[in-house]
């Protein structure tokens, strides 16, 4: 339906509501024809996306995943909130590395490493989950290199732990072509296994059987200390390195035979394949030949350029409504003309993609309640209901009052003055100028008077979607995968009710081949094996309710299966004012495991869980949080998280958990820890979607600290459409 279609339909529904003489100059919803056309002129800008991004530069990575050149570190950092994955393997050594820069100082590195079985410890081929961490110093400057201090193996079980202290300077020569960077550093640990040149104190070795995921303050920065340097040079696409290494690889070349090492220098070269991609070919330690290939993502620079249709520009009323007779609120008293205005709202907002849930309307005022199925920012839909309303709604209605809802539950209220509207969308710092005077307020109920969508409820929707199901670092095979399609179904009969399931074939897939699960425990997950051995399973089924109970409170209660492991009974209750940064809330459970089959039966095993958390919004976007209580296996204590999120939709963060169980029951790992990623679907599509892809990444999979999977816990969706969310992604407000 074009611009003027829509323009001629509604005006006729206006004048048959209000008995308006709209006259001809009206053209889209009452924009006049300049208007029109600029419209279509944004849009087809918009439509143009740039065919490649200023991607800021990036360091390239040695084989640990850090930056730096072959074995060795630099002082670089990677650009604030760079995702870097990367493998290399080099004489039998292979290293999967996952770098994220934390904050603009502060980088951060999770490893998988698989050494090949040459009689090193005696059990086949050994493979090693590891963390480290870097700090930046000081920034290179004029004359002065930049400076970082790193910790490698900080928390494992050793064998690869090292530390260092490290600078580099970059030189440009004008009679050379290309950018030349010089590293020089001291190592600890492994980066003092060869050329030693002082001593610091004693320093404890690897253990074979330690069951790792403590932190080594008793190995840090002490024994040995030896310098290792390097020069990187970079022209264009291509670069290439050399370095002096201080890695011994004593375990690998003294203790067994994984390689021969004859040499202190490594050599190589590498190519930038695209803004993202970079493969490495080398030469290392006058014996072996490596390779690498390393990704670096941001979230901030999406890898193809969102497209979201242009909105329709705010026509004053000035413009078109300087007729007295045009402002009367005689029409807020006639039923029928507030069933047809609230049909062209219903209309004009499913052109936006948004759904109408409900609209109150008074003579100066209205409150409309809309779903957003579309866009991932809560602040975008809330600007274009509001021009939607500006468009559609008679001139005497000044004040907009605007809900986000999920799942039937009023999530926030965003008040705006219809004037300010009007007179701010193209005043400078437009974004900040809108949200100076607009007011956040708690959703509360629908009113008795509201006007509910006809045709909603019942509702009935179903998707039939691909899903993989990864496992990680089983001793065996690193990645395990089940990959499948998932036959997924809800129904809801009314605002706040959902009655939920899934189907779940898998096609393909290795899980259920892994090792079989042991635990002092109860064996509340490492029994995943054994559910994996199924292929057509009842992944869900649960009948849910949501709430608002009272101010600034928010409720949920659901039965059925929750998870494919368990099912039962789950009540929470958050507290979460819209204008504040803190949220308390409280969960408890009683469940039951599922029968292996994932059919409708239940095993023996069944505990009341619960926990209460507490939210606090950082700035920088990011969330601390704490979650204290019984977990799966009876154990009480805590789980810590901090996450950072991107107004597009990505999340990056890391949690860990300390409960009553002793790191000797716990097992490998002593305690619960990980890495949680989220990317949003939109980002790789450049598409307005609210699908994402997210994981879980633990070095190791154990019974302790574990919490049952309930579907559509509150605090993410409630925090998203609360004022610090939306000023965040302000500058939506107008897209």
């Amino acid at each position: 339906m074009t611009c003027r279609q829509t323009s001629s339909r509604l005006r006729r529904a206006l004048k048959t509501v209000l008995g308006w003489g709209l006259g001809s100059g009206l053209a889209c919803l009452a924009l006049p024809l300049q208007a029109e056309e600029a419209l279509a002129a944004t849009a087809a800008t918009n439509a143009e996306a740039p065919r490649g991004f200023a991607w800021p530069e990036t360091p390239s990575l040695n084989f640990y995943g850090n930056p730096g050149l072959l074995d060795m570190p630099s002082a670089e950092m990677m650009p604030d909130a760079q995702f870097a994955p990367s493998v290399s393997s080099f004489g039998g050594i292979t290293r999967m590395n996952l770098q994220v820069q934390a904050l603009p100082a502060v980088s951060i590195a999770f490893r998988y490493t698989q050494i090949q079985d040459r009689n090193l410890f005696g059990f086949g081929d050994f493979y090693d989950r590891n963390f480290d961490v870097r700090f930046r110093l000081w920034k290179e400057g004029t004359y002065r290199p930049a400076v970082t201090v790193g910790l490698q193996d900080f928390a494992g079980t050793g064998i690869f732990s090292g530390e260092y202290v490290v600078a580099t300077k970059t030189l440009s020569p004008k009679s050379l072509p290309g950018q030349f960077k010089l590293t020089a550093g001291l190592g600890w640990g492994r980066l003092a296994s060869s050329g030693a040149i002082t001593t610091q104190g004693s320093r404890p070795g690897f253990t074979p059987g330690d069951t790792g995921g403590k932190l080594g303050f008793d190995r840090w920065f002490r024994g040995d200390i030896a310098p290792f340097a390097g020069i990187e040079w970079t022209n264009g696409p291509w670069g290439l390195k050399a370095e002096y290494s201080s890695d011994g690889y004593y375990q690998e070349t003294e203790l067994s035979n994984v390689f021969e090492r004859r040499s202190r220098f490594n050599f190589g070269a590498e190519y930038q394949a695209s803004r993202q991609l970079r493969l490495g070919a080398y030469y290392l330690y006058g014996s072996e030949l490596g390779v690498s290939a390393q990704i670096q993502l941001n979230p901030r620079h999406p890898v193809t350029r969102m497209q979201v249709a242009a909105p329709t520009p705010v026509v004053p009323r000035s413009s078109w409504a300087q007729d007295e007779a045009l402002w009367t609120q005689a029409w807020a008293g006639s039923h029928s003309a507030q069933i047809k205005v609230r049909d062209l709202l219903a209309e004009a907002l499913k052109q936006d993609g948004l759904i109408l849930e409900s609209v109150t309307l008074k003579g100066t005022s209205a409150e409309v309640r809309i779903r957003n199925t579309k866009y991932h920012s809560e602040t975008l839909p809330i600007g274009r209901a509001a021009r939607v309303m500006s468009r559609v709604l008679p001139p005497s209605v000044e004040s907009f009052r605007i809900v986000p809802t999920a799942g039937g539950l009023g999530l926030s209220a965003v008040e705006i003055r219809r004037s300010d509207l009007e007179a701010l969308e193209h005043a400078p710092q437009a974004a900040d100028a809108i949200w100076a005077v607009a007011a956040v307020e708690d959703a509360g109920r629908p009113a008795k008077d509201a006007l509910a969508s006809e045709q909603l409820y019942p509702a009935f929707a179903y998707s039939f979607t691909p899903y993989t199901a990864p496992s990680y670092f089983d001793p065996s095979v690193p990645l395990r995968l089940d990959v499948g399609v998932d036959l997924k179904a809800s129904y809801s009969p009314a605002p706040g009710w959902k009655v939920a399931g899934a189907i779940r074939q898998r096609i393909w897939g290795n899980v259920g081949d892994g090792r079989p699960g042991s635990s002092k425990l109860p064996q509340v997950r490492t029994d995943a094996r054994e559910y994996a051995q199924y292929g057509t399973t009842l992944n869900q089924l649960y009948v849910e309710r949501r709430w608002k109970p009272g101010h600034n409170l928010y409720a949920r209660a659901t039965l059925g299966y929750f998870e494919s492991m368990y099912g039962g009974i789950s009540g929470e209750l958050l507290w979460k004012p819209v204008n504040s940064n803190l949220g308390l809330g409280a969960e408890l459970n009683y469940v039951r495991q599922r029968d292996f089959n994932q059919q409708l039966g239940f095993r023996d095993y069944d505990i009341l869980t619960g926990h209460a958390s507490a939210y606090l919004e950082l700035p920088k976007n990011y969330l601390a949080q704490v979650d204290a209580g019984r977990y799966l296996a009876g154990d009480i204590g805590a789980t810590f998280s901090l996450t950072r999120t991107f107004n597009n939709g990505w999340r990056l963060g890391g949690f860990f958990t300390l409960t009553d169980v002793s790191a000797k029951d716990f097992g490998e790992g002593s305690f619960d820890k990980g890495i949680r990623l989220t990317i949003p679907l939109g980002w790789l599509l450049g598409k307005p979607s609210r699908n994402a892809y997210g994981l879980t990444i633990r070095p190791v999979q154990r019974d302790g600290g574990q919490r049952v999977s309930v579907p559509g816990r509150l605090y993410g969706q409630v925090r998203s459409a609360h004022r610090k969310s939306l000023e965040e992604q302000r500058a939506r407000f107008w897209e």
